[in-house]
């Protein structure tokens, strides 16, 4: 459908900040920057307001960012969350639900986002960071709780876009990861939830004091 395919493009261009956060986006700006109609534009904006990245403003709409308090709370649910996925995807992995490949992913992903950050390619890190955040929630097999971790993400993202900076301690982030692997690899569910809710929490009180992602 025409209006999925503006609500990702649109998604996109708010995620890399090509509108960041408080940029003002009418139907006939976006309709022109997506060579589309407004009528799908329309609903797209609409979709985008639902979940939480614009909100209406005047005769259009603003990219909305979450305040501080508001970014507490959405880092607070998503070590949650990601403490809850990560438990999950450990106890799959314990009953042989998982499979090999799927593991190998996993790691190849958290073994890739530490050699670019280590590299210094920021960008390539956050879009690899995301990926491997992702990979964990699928293997929890829980849809419902991807579907929130994605929309909490995505705030956080928009949030967060423009003080963000590279890690001070990347070996400490790679650490956390590699924890994190190893942990759902050998089927500690509790262990796996332990260290990604710590990961989170961490992630919060570094972002609160520079910016930097994890």
């Amino acid at each position: 459908m025409q209006t999925d395919v503006a609500k990702d493009r649109l998604r996109e261009l708010i995620l890399d900040g090509t509108y960041p956060s408080g940029a003002r986006l009418t139907e006939m700006e976006v309709a022109a920057a997506l060579e589309m109609s407004r009528t799908p534009v329309r609903e797209a904006l609409r979709a985008l307001a639902a979940d939480g990245l614009v909100r209406p403003s005047g005769r259009g709409v603003v990219v909305a960012a979450l305040d501080r308090d508001h970014l507490d709370e959405a880092y607070q649910v998503r070590a949650a969350l990601e403490a809850l996925t990560a438990e999950l995807a450990a106890t799959r992995q314990s009953e042989g639900r998982i499979a090999p490949a799927d593991l190998v992913a996993l790691r190849d992903v958290a073994n890739e986002t530490a050699a670019v950050t280590a590299e210094g390619r920021f960008a390539d890190a956050v879009r690899l960071n995301r990926r491997f955040h992702r990979l964990i929630a699928e293997l929890a097999g829980n849809s419902m709780a991807l579907l929130t971790l994605e929309r909490i993400w995505d705030q956080i993202q928009v949030s967060t876009l423009r003080s963000l900076a590279p890690p001070s301690r990347p070996a400490h982030v790679s650490g956390q990861h590699e924890d994190l692997v190893s942990a759902i690899i050998l089927g500690h569910a509790d262990e796996a939830a332990k260290v990604a809710r710590a990961h989170v929490l961490d992630t919060r009180t570094v972002t609160n004091s520079k910016g930097e992602p994890a």
